[in-house]
């Protein structure tokens, strides 16, 4: 491809502006398809795409072209534009080559030649009755010339709608000759970008030399089109371009044909890995093929130019496919000239994966031991964990950009560290009965029995900030359950992280499991782990709500387990205990307002106002330094009242919190069902009755009689830790420890049993009795 660009004598080419004249200027080339020197260095992640500025995107044929290649694509075109023009307006500078020419000029001339033969044979037969007319093969060159102007004017229409003007430049592969014209051609499109306009590049089909037949068009001839990739590239590094982005057909460079099994999309490649790929078919149009594209992204990348190839057909994606790439997000294949050090996250999973199977056949004692293990390693290694965790807080406080509830989860300390051993120990006991439980069991007919036994969910995704204690809990979950595991902590708490990770791997590899648990440690988007629907089966965030609420929204194929909010109430009732209900409020609320378990809104009876018990609880909540915010019936009550609160379903996550007065008990139950989060709620009486009722009416993850809402904790109810708490309403809900991270299958033994033996002719019939299940029987 690079060699027919080396040896082209010189051929002016022609540039057409939006709304003006038409004038001609002469085109650049030189002797040899030599790469100038680079203008600088290509971006190393995908994150840093967005301070691309001058962007080309190259179109390919199949991108423009409607399936039946007779004619253009125009609701993909407009789309592509939109977002062309959104970047343009965003002050970047955008340039397009494309295709299309052919296709639309041949739909023009189809249209034409069958218009000329129906006048023909009306006029010869004066009948209506028209005979079945065939087209005869189309020149591809007169296709070209037909269609160069129609697309133009097209692009130019779609820009208009935008507010941008466009303009069109010719090139042939002959026009790569004389370094006069390289320059004149790069001075024309510096002006074009300083003026704010588009160019629009395209070769010059209608004059380029014989084509080479091509069968995938039903025998038409078609024009070689795979120099616009060349083309594109030569472009992006003439004009010193940041990124090029190559649309086509496929989600972007495969390691073996698209389509084929086990065929994977490659998210970054690297000169030097062509030796690992097995190209296939081109498209449906065109010659360039996947080949010709990544030997010119491979020469743009060598010359300072950032590229990535996507699709821009797929329907799902090609209204955002541009903007998402400039965004950074995982899109396509990503050119990339710095290869990290340790595997990508994809390799990650895999590897999780395949020792997670191992994991889960393990024994359960074994289970047990690497997380007793892990728990003597906590203790062992505290002054290490402490130090690392130090640095992450000097480092978060230096640089101002967390808050202070946030501050505080990061924070670990000894007594931290000794309760976590504590739990794990715990839940190590429990383990040993988890994967291989038997449930159920069922003799479906005569020698032939049914068992429903638990095993694990598969490959778990945690996503968590500044809360490195989730790191060993989790981990003793995954190991418990014998489930892979996939963690991706904030870059605030990465010096902490890190230590936890090694010893964790530490504690797997005393049976040969090390990476059933992997540390992202990547630049991978949150988004974009999300995206790995094919990997990964569950995903649980454990954060802010805000972070919920991304990875709900980001996760459309993956389940989430979490909650998005902990607004948490407590209800004093008429017949509360003055004692009970202070210590209890107090507790909820102060012992860690940062926790998702920690009270929101305290609800009072009204009965309760200006007495003693009310002021008493407001007392304590002042010498707290607890901020009080006022519920609109509550400020009603007062002369000079607190702040009123902006919403009643706010979590403060700090030593704040909102009080509303309710008329009684059902009240109370109707407010926490409008503006509460399904996540705890607890009422304080000395009224039995009053108390069942709110137990069975609230309808939260967690009701609580008397006691607090720090309760609500994995470790406290005794299952050793948690993964969170979920307020969702299938598979698990509450805190989640061992048995939400379990999931069950079926296993049937017969003698060769068929479902025909059961029919009206049969012999056998179903039985379905239930046979009793010892107590910690395993499969």
């Amino acid at each position: 491809m690079f060699a027919r660009l080396a040896s082209c004598s010189p051929l002016p080419f022609r540039t057409r502006q939006s709304n003006v004249c038409p004038v001609y200027i002469r085109a650049f080339s030189q002797a040899k398809f030599s790469l100038p020197r680079p203008h600088g260095k290509s971006f190393a992640h995908r994150s840093e795409l967005k301070q691309a500025k001058r962007i080309v995107v190259k179109l390919g044929s199949a991108v423009v072209t409607r399936g039946d290649e007779c004619g253009l694509a125009l609701g993909r075109l407009a789309s592509i534009v939109e977002q062309v023009a959104m970047l343009q307006n965003q002050g970047r500078e955008m340039m397009i080559v494309t295709s299309g020419a052919v296709a639309f000029g041949k739909q023009r001339l189809r249209h034409e030649i069958l218009l000329s033969q129906s006048v023909r044979q009306a006029l010869h037969s004066g009948q209506n009755q028209l005979k079945d007319m065939s087209v005869p093969v189309l020149e591809a060159r007169a296709c070209a010339a037909a269609g160069q102007s129609g697309l133009m004017a097209l692009y130019e229409a779609m820009f208009t709608q935008y507010s941008i003007c466009t303009a069109q430049i010719l090139v042939t592969n002959l026009d790569f000759h004389d370094e006069q014209k390289r320059r004149n051609l790069n001075s024309t499109l510096h002006e074009l970008l300083r003026m704010n306009i588009v160019p629009i590049i395209n070769t010059n089909d209608a004059v380029v030399p014989p084509p080479v037949p091509n069968s995938d068009l039903q025998g038409v001839n078609v024009i070689s089109i795979k120099d616009n990739d060349s083309l594109a590239a030569r472009l992006a590094v003439e004009m010193k371009v940041d990124l090029l982005i190559a649309l086509s057909d496929v989600q972007g460079l495969y390691d073996s044909p698209p389509g084929t099994d086990d065929a994977k999309l490659i998210d970054i490649f690297y000169p030097g890995d062509q030796q690992s790929i097995t190209y296939g078919t081109k498209s449906r149009v065109g010659i360039g093929g996947m080949e010709a594209k990544v030997k010119a992204a491979l020469w743009a990348l060598q010359g300072g130019t950032s590229v990535i190839i996507a699709n821009g057909t797929d329907p799902k994606v090609t209204g955002h496919v541009i903007t998402d790439i400039v965004e950074g997000k995982k899109v396509g294949t990503f050119f990339s000239e710095v290869k990290p050090a340790g595997p990508t996250v994809e390799q990650q999973t895999e590897m999780a994966r395949h020792a997670g199977r191992t994991l889960a056949s393990l024994l359960p004692e074994q289970r047990a031991e690497i997380i007793c293990c892990l728990a003597e390693l906590l203790i062992e290694k505290k002054e290490e964990i402490l130090n690392a965790n130090k640095k992450d807080m000097e480092l978060a406080t230096t640089l101002g950009r967390l808050s202070q509830p946030l501050i505080n989860r990061l924070s670990l300390s000894t007594a931290k560290l000794n309760s976590l051993a504590i739990g794990l120990r715990q839940l190590a006991v429990s383990s040993r009965n988890s994967v291989g439980r038997v449930l159920r069991r069922t003799r479906v007919a005569n020698n032939l029995e049914l068992e429903q036994i638990t095993v694990p969910i598969g490959v778990l995704l945690v996503i968590f900030e500044s809360r490195p204690d989730c790191l060993p809990q989790v981990s003793a979950l995954a190991i418990a359950s014998g489930n892979a595991l996939l963690l991706k902590g904030g870059k605030e708490a990465s010096n902490t992280n890190k230590i936890l990770h090694q010893l964790t791997q530490e504690a797997l590899s005393i049976h040969g499991v090390a990476d059933a648990i992997q540390l992202v440690s990547t630049r991978e988007e949150v988004e974009d782990l999300c995206r790995l629907d094919k990997m990964i089966d569950l995903i649980i965030p454990r954060g802010s709500s805000q972070l919920v609420r991304e990875i709900q929204r980001a996760a459309k194929g993956i389940p989430v387990l979490g909650h998005s909010e902990g607004i948490c109430h407590v209800y004093i009732d008429s017949d509360a205990s003055i004692d009970k209900a202070l210590d209890i409020v107090k507790d909820s609320k102060c012992d860690y307002p940062a926790a998702c378990n920690a009270m929101e809104t305290l609800l009072i009876h009204r009965d309760l106002l200006r007495t003693p018990v009310f002021d008493q609880i407001i007392d304590m909540l002042r010498t707290e330094q607890v901020k009080i915010h006022a519920g609109p019936r509550f400020a009603s009550y007062l002369t000079f009242s607190p702040s009123e609160v902006k919403s009643l379903r706010t979590e403060y996550g700090d030593l704040e919190c909102c009080i509303e007065v309710v008329d009684s008990m059902q009240e109370a139950v109707d407010h926490i069902h409008k503006y509460g989060s399904s996540h705890t709620d607890v009422i304080v009486t000395e009224n039995e009755e009053t108390a069942e009722q709110f137990l069975q009416q609230v309808d939260s993850a967690c009701v609580f009689w008397n006691s607090s809402s720090r309760f609500a904790d994995g470790y406290r109810f005794g299952l050793g830790a948690e993964v969170g708490i979920s307020t969702a309403r299938i598979h698990a809900r509450g805190p989640v420890g061992l048995e939400g991270l379990l999931t069950t299958k079926w296993v049937l033994r017969g003698e060769g049993h068929t479902v025909a033996d059961f029919s009206e002719q049969g012999s056998m019939k179903y039985l379905h009795e239930n046979i009793p299940v010892p107590q910690g029987s395993f499969n």
